[in-house]
């Protein structure tokens, strides 16, 4: 008679003349394992994927709560060029992309050419001040790489800046100046999701930028998102709680206490959620790998999204408040310039993230309205508000990953390598493209192929199945970005 236990345990797939097809079970349904999970699939392995939310896009989020979309989390394609791997699939559905920035943006997703910065008695800073503000800016990053070149230890931004200062005392500002200065470290801050005293000198810039710039998806992640993982089996709401793997396979364990077994596993769970020790692995993971868990930054940047009956701001890409601390500084994305639609996006990171997270929606949309009444004293009250939750959210307990003080870069690609028949792929996996989509979906893809190898040699033939890179003949297929700048 079969155990209550052996009746919740799923071996997912059939016999094939006594023993199992290739199985794989995925974790986390973003774009690190819906790749993963589709090329896998083309490779005609029999894939299952567990995704812990009710919906799959994982820390990309579009929402149309406003009768548009709009991206709550991920929504920049940073690259936009054909070099990007999700350029293929973002052509091919005809998606319109708006560019915010070229290759040499100081601000890096944004240009100087379309802004507007305040001070808080709402007067707007002189495009003079802020390009030269921008000039001194670039000289003292310039300066702390210099400083790197000449140190063996590692530092956070925050005191090689002090260092800076220190032998370069022209480099000092006050005043307005001084404010502007606090704005651009701020949005330093904000692409790291993170504030600077965190901030590996070190390392802090090894992410490689592809060509093109960076552009919005107008129309949101959405539809990429669901083109691939078009056709996949797909169980939402499985929150893994156990992964226990040997030499015969994986099985994979889920709060409800169901259970499905499988040749190998894919874990594309972020980083945050792999801190926080929810899923339990027997045996232990190595330690080189919990090193590497432990050691890499998870930063957060939320969002939250003002919707108004009117346009009362000028026809800029993004608003921005200059003060005395990068805590005080604010940053606001205009969305209807690249979408047409009356949208202003607060956007703080780091602490001041963290802070806002433990008040209630109103409220944190209620401070985001006060920063912009700060500048704009006439500014209409939104009809509707959203807001982001990325760090106290279960499902991601953080934004993306970056380089902390004191650790190796090199642990990005310790977080990727294999652990016996368990796979690893999402964005603090990738070496190159950390805390970006496209980062995520090249790491899936990765992982998928490292796993097809390791299952198939099990079999003892790599040419009975396709390749996993492999996207399908139709998703070979390529179109011209529709990229505009107005």
């Amino acid at each position: 008679m079969e155990s209550r236990n052996d009746l919740k345990k799923v071996s997912c797939y059939p016999t094939i003349k006594g023993r199992h097809s290739p199985s794989v079970i995925v974790i986390g349904g973003g774009f690190a394992g819906i790749s993963a999970a589709r090329a896998l699939q083309n490779a005609s392995f029999k894939v299952v994927l567990l995704e812990s939310r009710h919906r799959i896009g994982g820390r990309a989020c579009t929402d149309y709560s406003f009768g548009f979309p709009v991206d709550m989390g991920a929504a920049w394609l940073h690259g936009a060029c054909v070099k990007n791997p999700l350029a293929p699939v973002i052509g091919r559905l005809g998606l319109p992309l708006y560019r915010t920035s070229g290759d040499d943006s100081v601000l890096f997703d944004h240009d100087l050419e379309s802004y507007a910065l305040y001070d808080t008695d709402g007067n707007q800073v002189p495009q003079e001040l802020v390009e030269h503000v921008g000039g001194i800016f670039e000289s003292m990053l310039k300066e702390t790489e210099k400083l790197r070149q000449e140190i063996s230890y590692d530092m956070s931004m925050t005191k090689a800046i002090a260092m800076v200062f220190e032998r370069r005392p022209d480099l000092r500002l006050e005043g307005l100046a001084d404010k502007v200065l606090k704005w651009y470290l701020c949005r330093l801050e904000g692409w790291f999701a993170a504030d600077a005293d965190t901030i590996s000198l070190k390392y802090w810039d090894e992410e490689v930028l592809l060509p093109g710039g960076h552009a919005l998806m107008v129309r949101g992640y959405r539809p990429v998102i669901n083109t691939l993982a078009r056709d996949l089996d797909i169980r939402l709401g499985h929150r893994v709680s156990k992964i226990v793997r040997d030499k015969m396979g994986v099985e994979v364990i889920v709060d409800n206490g169901k259970s499905f077994v499988a040749d190998a596993v894919v874990i594309t769970v972020p980083l945050g959620v792999l801190k926080s020790n929810s899923i339990k692995f027997e045996p232990r993971l190595p330690n080189w790998k919990e090193e590497a868990i432990k050691g890499i930054g998870v930063g957060t940047e939320n969002k939250i999204a003002l919707h108004f009956d009117r346009v009362f701001w000028p026809s800029v890409e993004f608003l921005g408040v200059v003060s005395s601390s990068t805590y005080s500084c604010s940053y606001f994305l205009n969305l209807h310039k690249a979408t047409g639609h009356p949208v202003l996006v607060y956007m703080p990171a780091g602490q001041l993230a963290h802070d806002l997270e433990k008040l209630t929606d109103e409220a944190a949309a209620s401070f985001a309205f006060q920063q912009l009444k700060q500048i704009l004293p006439d500014a209409s009250k939104p009809i509707q508000y959203l807001v982001s939750h990325w760090g106290t959210d279960e499902n991601s307990l953080g934004s993306y990953s970056y380089d902390t003080v004191g650790k190796p870069h090199y642990l990005f690609e310790r977080l990727r390598i294999p652990v016996d028949n368990l796979f690893f792929a999402g964005e603090a996996t990738s070496l190159d493209y950390t805390g970006t989509v496209h980062g995520a979906f090249s790491t899936g893809l990765m992982a998928a192929e490292e796993c097809r190898m390791r299952v198939l040699e099990k079999y003892g033939n790599l040419d009975i199945f396709h390749p996993a890179m492999g996207h399908g003949e139709e998703e070979q297929l390529s179109a011209p970005l529709l990229i505009s700048r107005i």
